[in-house]
């Protein structure tokens, strides 16, 4: 297994760790793990092609999507749901 596949489960079982963390002792590594998803992501795609890499994005939509829908909002000014 390449280096960007190992990386990538040992994201996925981090975040699965972060999620089973208090809420107020999510913010700091869940933001490092945001930050972190779409380097990770186009290094998968970039090695192994890009059905791996929208895998790879599917996973990261759906584990993230509560942050990314809240980030969305923000930037295109519709306010707090």
């Amino acid at each position: 297994m390449s280096l960007p596949l190992i990386l990538g489960c040992v994201w996925v079982v981090a975040s699965a760790i972060v999620a089973m963390l208090p809420m107020r002792m999510q913010y700091a590594p869940g933001i490092a793990l945001l930050i972190a998803a779409p380097a990770l992501i186009l290094w998968i795609g970039a090695e192994h092609g890009w059905p791996w890499a929208v895998g790879g994005l599917f996973a990261f939509v759906s584990m993230f999507r509560n942050p990314l829908r809240y980030f969305a909002r923000r930037l295109f000014g519709a306010g707090k749901p």
